[in-house]
């Protein structure tokens, strides 16, 4: 059995590492199963992905397609165009793509138009905001897709709605929280730990990327300088992307308690979150990693495509206002978070559970 496994953007890093690690497993157990692992480019930052491959132990890319940033269009098309000639001069059984960026579905596009079945890991999740690329790319890859590995019953839910095929659908649980189990006893504080006078629970991280929060300057402005008054006099760790950081350089910012870090590693961005008083984000994934970890999150997004983060762990979705977000951190600091735990199967194996299903499933064909 062939596989070629997708990897473009910084969170598919972290969900193809204990894929690679279960095949391997299986490899040394005499099983007949192989992997070819192309890096689409998309992103290209050493910082944002290459740094990822070193700290998790990820082979070194059989093929990197290059392709860099652009429109979505573009990014899209050019991922799309060099993907056909990678597949043409190495034909594969299964073509395996993650979670819900550019790369995902161009992959998934052009692996269904040779006749090359298609897994998607991640599959089934839904936000129900179509202004969000990511819920496009969701909807055509699992549209197209032959065997889905999903997070939650409820992400197998939303499949049936859309005409999947209840055999083909399979609840596994969640790869990254395979990562963070992997690799708890490796994370490290950052280089600037020290120097910046850190204190175990006592900082808040803040991660920002969503175009509706940070494209606009004078909206982002008015959102990190709230942010910055709301927290009590706590530092803020803000590891800032190089996107947003061009947004600010032309600005006179009067913060005292963010602090701009460059992007992290994984194991130092980790040490960070399970150190940490609190998270600020409008990441999905960030908020898998903090419901495990047992860190208050709070999600400035009005929707969101995780809800059992919400219902079974410590996210809380905050809108995209400065103002509500004040009144539920202030809620916060009242009264605490209530007590709560982690969604099933979020328990580090499910990697070993996918591996063994496409064992299994490729031997009847």
């Amino acid at each position: 059995m062939k596989i070629t496994i997708i990897a473009g953007a910084r969170p598919n890093f972290i969900k193809i590492a204990p894929i690679i690690k279960a095949i391997k497993s299986k490899q040394t157990e005499g099983e007949n199963i192989s992997f070819r692992l192309v890096h689409t480019g998309q992103h290209y930052d050493k910082n944002l992905s290459g740094t990822f491959f070193d700290e998790l132990n990820i082979p070194f890319p059989n093929a990197n397609l290059e392709v860099k940033s652009g429109t979505q269009a573009e990014q899209t098309a050019a991922i799309m165009v060099a993907f056909e000639k990678e597949l043409i001069q190495n034909p594969c059984d299964y073509v395996l793509v993650v979670g819900d960026v550019n790369s995902t579905m161009a992959c998934a596009i052009v692996s269904k138009k040779m006749n090359i079945k298609v897994i998607h890991v991640e599959a089934g999740i839904r936000s129900g905001d179509m202004t969000m690329p990511e819920e496009i790319n969701r909807i055509v890859t699992d549209s197209i897709t032959d065997i889905f590995f999903t997070t939650s019953t409820l992400a197998g839910k939303n499949l049936l709605k859309y005409g999947a095929k209840s055999d083909a659908i399979h609840f596994v649980g969640n790869v990254m929280i395979d990562t963070l189990h992997q690799n708890l006893n490796r994370i490290s504080p950052p280089s600037f730990w020290h120097e910046s006078t850190l204190e175990i629970g006592n900082y808040i991280i803040l991660t920002l990327h969503r175009p509706s929060n940070v494209d606009e300057e004078k909206s982002l402005i008015d959102l990190l300088e709230g942010i910055d008054k709301m927290v009590g006099g706590r530092k803020i760790i803000f590891p800032i992307h190089p996107r947003t950081k061009a947004i600010l350089r032309e600005t006179n910012l009067n913060l005292k308690n963010i602090h701009f870090v460059e992007p992290q590693g994984y194991l130092n961005f980790m040490y960070l979150i399970k150190n940490s008083f609190a998270v600020i984000t409008d990441s999905g994934g960030i908020s898998e990693e903090t419901t495990v970890l047992g860190i208050p999150c709070f999600t400035l997004r009005t929707t969101t495509e995780r809800p059992e983060t919400i219902e079974v762990g410590t996210n809380n979705l905050v809108g995209i206002s400065i103002e509500n977000l004040t009144l539920e951190f202030t809620k916060f600091l009242k009264n605490g978070l209530p007590q709560k735990g982690i969604p099933e199967l979020w328990d580090g194996k499910s990697s070993e559970r996918i591996i063994a299903i496409l064992l299994k499933n490729h031997q009847k064909i």
